[in-house]
């Protein structure tokens, strides 16, 4: 009897201290394991974007004082080196959505990701919804004095306007305009203004696309085009648009 009193106390002992070792073990395990990302949908998109208070561009300039935006995007949202888009000028539903992305690191295709996540994280859905109408509202660049890439075309490659204007249909390419604006003015939910973007960053973002190493599209819309293009098309695009006459729309 003796015996038995002395293994259950010895079992119950053991397993005390097995669950305190444990247990702690596996919640800080847990606690560190990535956070499930939501992916979006045209409809969850569009009501995440609709959600959003309306901005007030005054109190987004704070904003975007306040955060020292201006180090990367330029005082008025006109990046000065080649490292950073322009945002001057950009739909305002775009720059939210990137944001909303960098928040829940749906976008972190790159240290600059990461450093944006960093910011977005600290601002509140009407912060988010100000600081994307102050840039909405600051006049985009006509001439920002990046260098163009000088990419030699393919001989299987289709011109840029063609591309723009009637996409291709031996590749089952849509044209860019039907997304993007026939003058690069930027669509629906997360289709950007285009028109005169620094080059250098409109073809990082589509080798992002094109590699997979960006993929916050919500329909993959971009992913599915950017693989379709050739480096010389896509630099090709890039002039197109940088040297686009600027007419944009919020």
């Amino acid at each position: 009897m003796k015996t038995c009193t002395f293994h259950r106390a010895t079992t119950l002992a053991l397993i005390c201290l097995v669950s305190a070792v444990s247990l702690p073990a596996f919640a800080s395990a847990a606690a560190h394991e990535a956070p499930v990302v939501v992916k979006w949908t045209p409809g969850t998109l569009r009501n995440a974007l609709t959600a959003l208070p309306t901005g007030n561009p005054d109190a987004g300039k704070k904003v975007h004082d306040e955060l020292f935006c201006a180090s990367c995007h330029g005082p008025a949202g006109v990046a000065p080196t080649q490292n950073w888009p322009h945002l001057a000028g950009q739909k305002s539903a775009y720059t939210a959505k990137m944001m909303l992305d960098y928040q829940d690191k749906r976008r972190l295709e790159g240290r600059r990701a990461e450093m944006m996540h960093d910011i977005a994280v600290m601002l509140s859905p009407q912060q988010i919804a100000d600081v994307a109408a102050f840039y909405a509202v600051q006049s985009p660049p006509t001439d920002d004095g990046t260098p163009r890439p000088r990419g030699i075309a393919a001989p299987k490659d289709v011109p840029a306007t063609t591309l723009v204007r009637r996409g291709d249909k031996t590749r089952l390419i849509t044209p860019c305009a039907s997304c993007h604006g026939v003058v690069g003015q930027g669509g629906k939910l997360e289709a950007s203004a285009l028109a005169g973007q620094n080059p250098l960053y409109f073809v990082r973002t589509m080798l992002d696309f094109q590699g997979g190493t960006r993929h916050n599209d919500s329909i993959k819309g971009m992913s599915l085009f950017a693989k379709k293009l050739s480096r010389s098309e896509i630099e090709a695009l890039a002039i197109y648009y940088a040297d686009l006459p600027v007419t944009r729309t919020k």
